[in-house]
């Protein structure tokens, strides 16, 4: 029969396609000058040019004419890629922010994770690299259910065996309808044995293009039949389930197949075969519940102008109904838009699958907020222990402005004390500082270091706490590792600020900044010392007899100088109040300021080089889901 060449045929076409093959690259391009030459190849889902479906005598691109074995040609199944329809560059689209996703991930997330996406993206650049005037088509069912007798009845001729005997098919059978798909059936594993090519009838024309795959049952008691299965089904551009009155609620058809490929409805089609057994509106009925079980599957049906799964009832036996599925398949190749579909379906169910770890359901953004980045720096500045330093910082102030404007008396008496026994801290650091030796360093007791490490490593926790709130898991957990290693020397990096600039704005230097009536202050308190010695030296001249004895006068200027003195420092002390404050603020910010940065350069910028990691792969995976529903409304 015209379907049954074998072996010595298929190989001599194939010694024919290569050896033309090899001339046409030696000679010049015809098609250099032309639009569309020298591009990459061919792309599922490419439109395609007027006239490029061929006769079965026609001459193909490589200047031999077709033989009776299906894949001769020296293209291999590679075609220059005309230019993308709007399907196409979608997914393009898609399948390049895939990519960029899945680099940006593999420090993040474990290669099995990634697995499923690298393999969408090789499968789709295999695809995508082969025909576009092809559509593979993979005729799948159950033990019994009669697919390879209709495999036959479509290709017009007995191609796949067909008996009793079970299983039947025991390794996939290709029968192609036009020239040019060689690579593809090399890429389904089909051996040139098992290529086949159908007998040509009045409707042979509308076929053009298409390659009916003959599966193996897919539950074969065999494993590596359906292994076969499992491999071409995952390949193929589309597929024919083929289901009987008997088994069409099959529990491993629906469940280890149909269900997981419930994203692949524009691309399946759904007969129920041995209609004729079924008796009345019997068919009907069932067919009816089969449509059903399919939505309870998930899977839309392509009902009422909606794109979808098809779902008809035949008799590949009697032919009723067979006509019909040919008209579907043959529109359905004409299209040219099958393997796109199933690359985007491959990539919409990759995509379903990679969302827990991407997209984070009632997150604000990603990034850290104000409040916790002020919280952050709040906690550091009490670790370093700002605040006090700057309470101490006023009081110093107001110390030296004290010594400054005080009368003479007290400040000899108060450094007499202080001399005399230094018992404080302060009093410690003022002696070095009046002695020239700069601030000294005091280390803190264990307890307030362990309480200070304690409150650095709370706050870390804190921010990386507010940062990881509402993200995946992966990137969550991205997060607080880099918050993590930021702080390892963050404790140190602190005692050191604390020691040195903590120490520095705790005791002012020598000459602190003064304000304007500091001078006018210590010549008024000058001058009432001045006035006590004036009155003091004239009341003893009077008591030896060297003057004139009047001793209203003196005891006045005594009295006045005595008064005024204080007086003058109670006043200076009330003026130094608003700038020691200033004093204290400042040194507490300068502290407060050196504690964020060096909070900032350890743990806020690794954690939010993080979160734009995280944003730059939430916008891919945005762009990877984008259109799950924009191809089907664009088919429709």
């Amino acid at each position: 029969m015209y379907g049954d060449h074998e072996t010595d045929e298929t190989d001599e076409t194939d010694e024919s396609a290569r050896a033309a093959g090899t001339a046409g690259a030696a000679g010049k391009s015809r098609t250099a000058g032309k639009p569309g030459a020298g591009r990459e190849p061919g792309r599922a889902g490419s439109a395609p040019a007027s006239g490029s479906s061929r006769g079965p005598g026609s001459r193909t691109g490589t200047g031999f004419r077709t033989g009776t074995v299906s894949g001769a040609g020296s293209d291999g199944g590679r075609t220059s890629a005309p230019l993308l329809s709007p399907e196409g560059q979608a997914l393009r689209t898609r399948l390049e922010a895939l990519r960029q996703l899945v680099g940006l991930s593999r420090t993040r997330l474990d290669g099995k994770t990634l697995a499923e996406a690298g393999r969408v993206l090789d499968e789709a650049a295999a695809r995508r690299g082969l025909s576009a005037r092809h559509t593979v088509v993979a005729v799948a069912g159950a033990t019994g259910s009669g697919k390879s007798t209709l495999f036959n009845s479509l290709a017009g001729v007995q191609i796949s065996e067909t008996g009793l005997r079970r299983p039947t098919t025991a390794a996939p059978i290709a029968c192609s309808w036009s020239d040019g798909a060689a690579g593809l059936l090399d890429r389904l594993e089909i051996p040139g044995r098992l290529r086949r090519r159908p007998r040509e009838g009045p409707g042979t024309e509308a076929l053009r293009g298409m390659v009916l795959v003959d599966l193996p049952d897919l539950d074969s008691a065999l494993v590596t039949h359906r292994d076969h299965v499992d491999r071409v089904l995952a390949l193929v551009d589309a597929v024919v389930w083929v289901v009987d009155p008997e088994k069409y609620a099959d529990a491993v058809l629906h469940e280890r197949y149909l269900r997981p490929l419930a994203g692949h409805a524009e691309v399946t089609f759904v007969v129920l075969n041995q209609v004729d057994r079924l008796p009345g509106e019997s068919a009907d009925l069932v067919l009816d519940d089969l449509r059903r079980l399919l939505d309870e599957d998930g899977i839309a049906l392509g009902e009422h102008g909606e794109p979808g799964a098809t779902v008809l009832g035949l008799s590949a036996l009697t032919g009723e109904g067979v006509g019909e599925l040919r008209e579907l398949l043959g529109q359905f190749t004409q299209e040219r838009g099958a393997a796109t579909r199933r690359i985007s379906a491959d990539l919409d169910r990759a995509a379903g699958r990679l969302r827990p770890l991407y997209v984070a359901d009632g997150h604000q953004g990603p990034e850290i907020g104000e409040a916790a980045r002020a919280e952050f720096e709040d906690r550091l500045a009490e670790a370093v222990g700002a605040y006090a330093a700057g309470l101490a910082a006023e009081r110093a102030w107001r110390r030296n402005a004290g010594k400054a404007c005080g009368t003479p008396w007290l400040r000899l008496w108060r450094w007499y004390e202080g001399r005399r026994a230094p018992r404080t801290l302060a009093g410690l650091a003022a002696l070095a500082v009046i002695g020239g030796r700069g601030p000294v360093a005091v280390e803190a007791p264990p307890e307030e270091e362990v309480t200070a490490r304690q409150r650095v490593e709370q706050a870390v926790r804190a921010v990386a706490d507010e940062a990881a709130t509402g993200l995946p898991e992966p990137w969550s957990q991205a997060v607080r590792e880099a918050a993590v290693r930021g702080a390892e020397r963050l404790p140190e990096a602190l005692d050191e600020i604390a020691v040195t600039l903590g120490a520095a704005v705790a005791v002012p230097s020598p000459r602190p900044p003064r304000p304007a009536w500091w001078p006018a202050a210590v010549l008024a308190q000058a001058a009432m010392t001045l006035v006590q010695v004036y009155g003091g030296l004239w009341l003893v001249g009077q008591i030896a007899g060297v003057l004139e004895p009047r001793l209203l006068p003196p005891v006045l200027l005594m009295v006045a100088g005595i008064i005024g003195g204080p007086l003058v420092e109670w006043a200076c002390s009330l003026a130094a109040r608003g700038p020691a404050r200033r004093y204290g603020q400042d040194a507490e910010q300068r502290l407060r300021q050196a504690a964020a940065g060096c909070g900032r350069a350890r743990v806020l910028e690794p954690v939010a080089a993080e979160l734009l990691r995280y944003r730059e792969v939430r916008e891919q995976y945005a762009t990877v889901a984008a259109g799950v529903n924009k191809l089907s409304t664009t088919h429709q």
